[in-house]
């Protein structure tokens, strides 16, 4: 259908003869001129319970001049409303053939049955789910397991967390190799708790194991604390999604093959935060105090008055007062 005098006309008018998809692109890409917009209806084979289902095709080529494009666009409407909008079944615009061909069809048709797309954090939490299955694993060895994936653990690494276990160490810091998919020792350097937020790198993630020293009601204690350390949204998709799933599946294997019992487990953003109280408090958190119920006040003393009648005297009593 064109509009050449701001009035509908029939432009081409076919009878079918075989499938639609048979015929599709001989039908409907030689109506298609390159500056002038039109509509165009093609009938399916399927039915619905009106009838014959129709593709309703709005071409406008970008070289078409801009009063035209304007005039079909207002009178869209209109057409679909008058033809009967129950017989329309899909609707595609185009501006260049290949949209309204029928390998363009098809992709409409992919598009429209094809999940929205993900932002970075849906897509994150997606990786990770689906590295949620279930096997055995050890420090040699790659899998996935239930709560993510263990990359293999270098030699060194696990040598020096051994260390850091038997007290021969007082830091060890991790790196993931995103490359060959690998968990390599970063640094051994000796630490203090001062040290601490200078040992956290700001632009990568990274695993720390600290002995933390110190003293706690009288007693002195050595106690290992493991620190997750991922600096927001400077790291790519994969590396977070990577790190996040790979530290349980570590400090499983830890636990398991060197029994180091690990205190407490700690993540952060920043190396600012690891000050010396927020350590202690982590490790020995304050108990709320005990809140004291509150005391009903004692009634009036002295003289009360008179007692007033409580119970009405049953049968064969005689009322009496106080």
């Amino acid at each position: 259908m064109t509009q050449p005098v701001e009035q509908l006309n029939l432009g081409a008018s076919r009878k079918p003869s075989t499938y639609w998809d048979q015929e599709y692109d001989s039908f409907v890409l030689p109506l298609l001129e390159d500056k002038q917009p039109s509509y165009i209806l093609y009938r399916l084979d399927s039915k619905n319970a009106q009838g014959y289902e129709w593709i309703f095709i709005a071409w406008s080529p970008d070289y078409s001049p801009v009063r035209q494009k304007m005039l079909y666009a207002a009178t869209r409407a209109t057409l679909k409303k008058e033809f009967g909008g129950g017989y329309i079944k899909h609707e595609i615009f185009g501006t260049v053939k290949d949209d309204v061909s029928l390998s363009g069809y098809q992709k409409y048709l992919s598009s429209q049955t094809a999940p929205a797309p993900l932002t970075a954090a849906e897509e994150e939490l997606r990786q990770i789910k689906l590295n949620e299955v279930k096997t055995e694993i050890n420090v040699d060895s790659k899998h996935q397991t239930l709560q993510g994936v263990m990359f293999p653990l270098q030699k060194d690494a696990f040598q020096a967390l051994k260390n850091l276990k038997d007290r021969k160490l007082n830091y060890v810091q991790l790196k993931i190799d995103l490359q060959n998919e690998t968990i390599n020792l970063s640094s051994t350097v000796h630490t203090e708790t001062k040290d601490l937020p200078n040992r956290i790198p700001k632009d990568a993630a990274r695993y720390h194991f600290f002995l933390y020293k110190h003293p706690h009601e009288g007693s002195y204690l050595e106690s290992i604390v493991f620190i997750y350390s991922m600096p927001g949204y400077s790291c790519s998709i994969r590396e977070r999604m990577l790190y996040s799933s790979c530290k349980s599946p570590l400090i499983d294997v830890l636990e398991r093959e060197l029994s180091m019992e690990i205190i407490k487990k700690i993540e952060i953003d920043n190396g600012d935060e690891l000050t010396a109280d927020f350590l202690y408090e982590e490790i020995h958190p304050k108990h709320q105090a005990h809140k004291q119920n509150f005391a009903k006040p004692k009634g009036p003393t002295g003289k009360r008055g008179n007692r007033r009648l409580i119970r009405g005297p049953a049968d064969g009593e005689a009322a009496t007062a106080d």
